[in-house]
């Protein structure tokens, strides 16, 4: 009984650390991703800041990717599931922000006000599937608390 329980805190220990480890990517490359939007925003930025940002941003995105699928390895289904909403939330916030970069690299900011709402809605829907990954996470954690509380025996 002691091995088992030992063995679920440590279960449950390594799924925290790969959730916390994946959230702060998440929030890095985020960061970075801002600041890309920000270097193409009204105040034009030279094109070699802004491919620095980009650079810095691929470099974050691919330690989310790393990150995801520790988170992947170590489950549930449920945490899975979430990582795939947060997953194409944030292809679909990128899709927005490689638009934009190519625009600006073209030298047309004929839709930078429409780019920039899409970018924000779509900012608004990766916060959502984070926030959900967040919740799934916590009760995959809790789960695993509730389950090493030792049992007692119904008397009667």
């Amino acid at each position: 009984m002691q091995a088992r329980s030992q063995h679920a805190q440590w279960r449950r220990q390594v799924r925290r650390e790969a959730y916390t480890q994946y959230l702060t990517a998440l929030h890095d490359r985020d960061v970075a991703l801002d600041e890309v939007l920000r270097a193409l925003g009204p105040a034009a930025h030279p094109p070699h800041a802004v491919e620095e940002r980009v650079r810095e941003f691929v470099k974050l995105a691919r330690q989310v990717h790393r990150s995801a699928e520790v988170v992947l390895l170590e489950g549930p289904a449920s945490v899975a599931e979430a990582v795939s909403r947060v997953s194409e939330a944030s292809a679909a916030l990128s899709e927005v922000m490689r638009t934009m970069v190519a625009r600006a690299r073209e030298g047309d900011s004929s839709r930078h006000s429409e780019d920039s709402a899409l970018a924000a809605e779509r900012s608004a829907a990766l916060w959502d599937a984070v926030g959900r990954f967040r919740h799934a996470g916590q009760e995959v954690l809790d789960g695993a608390g509730a389950r090493r509380r030792p049992r007692t025996v119904p008397s009667g």
